[in-house]
């Protein structure tokens, strides 16, 4: 049975080129899960702030019980319904980064060179240290991962997680499969009872199989996303965004009989 699901945010299930952007269907399915003591996570490459003005921006009216940010961290609510850091992932994740990015300093100023001489992409930075980058494009992305993935030494923990054109640095024990695996881990979910849904290259560590055994892509994702998908034996909707998660859930709910007690009757 599916106690878990951990769901990515822009291109899964807000879409903003439609209207509505958030199908009213996910509403009310996801609220019946939740009331059947589902939990549900928000696996958002956005930080915390920008995962809330998310919520209240496309007028969720359930609210996720936690939410992992920045590819990497995870929140939950207090008692008082404050959003706080979860066991002590969040502060190893802080000090491995501030790690890496002390033993990687030669190789990332050397990538920084290139990215400022041979690139059009801009910096991102934060409290004076480069975290990332965006792209002019998905060709200069394409360049730009490709340098990254052929000048990285042999066994080096210094790795990246892409979302079309923006690109941030990061330990490659830290993304939102390894945050979802940490949360499975605290909340004594398994990965057989987890699901998980998302769109983009950044997605793909919490759609191997590994962590979410029932992956799912909207019909948006990108095909790197769908093979992984289809390969771990999840679904591949139809459905575009938060349509497609529907699609995904009802699938994995009354085809496969997954779902909780009650919450599988059809929407609509």
């Amino acid at each position: 049975m599916i106690r878990l699901l951990s769901t990515d945010f822009d291109g899964t299930l807000v879409d903003h080129f439609a209207t509505p952007p958030v199908t009213p269907e996910l509403f009310e399915l996801f609220g019946r899960l939740q009331h059947a003591g589902v939990r549900w996570a928000v696996n958002t490459g956005r930080d915390l702030a920008f995962a809330l003005d998310g919520l209240r921006e496309f007028h969720f009216p359930v609210e996720p019980d936690y939410i992992l940010t920045n590819e990497r961290e995870i929140f939950h609510r207090d008692p008082a319904g404050q959003w706080r850091d979860y066991g002590d992932w969040n502060r190893r994740c802080v000090l491995a980064h501030d790690r890496l990015f002390q033993t990687e300093a030669p190789y990332l100023e050397e990538f920084l060179r290139y990215v400022r001489t041979e690139t059009e992409a801009e910096l991102i930075y934060e409290n004076e240290r480069p975290v990332g980058l965006c792209a002019k494009d998905d060709g200069e992305m394409d360049r730009v991962v490709a340098r990254l993935r052929s000048t990285r030494k042999p066994g080096s923990q210094f790795n990246f997680q892409r979302n079309t054109v923006f690109l941030r640095f990061c330990h490659s024990d830290y993304s939102k499969g390894a945050a979802l695996g940490e949360l499975c881990r605290l909340t004594r979910v398994t990965p057989a009872e987890t699901f998980a849904a998302g769109d983009h290259h950044n997605d793909l560590s919490m759609l191997d199989g590994r962590f979410a055994r029932w992956p799912a892509a909207p019909g948006n994702a990108i095909d790197e996303v769908k093979a992984v998908v289809e390969k771990a034996g999840g679904y591949v909707a139809r459905a575009r965004c938060s349509e497609g998660v529907v699609e995904a859930l009802r699938y994995f709910m009354e085809v496969r009989r997954l779902g909780p007690e009650g919450a599988a009757a059809k929407v609509g």
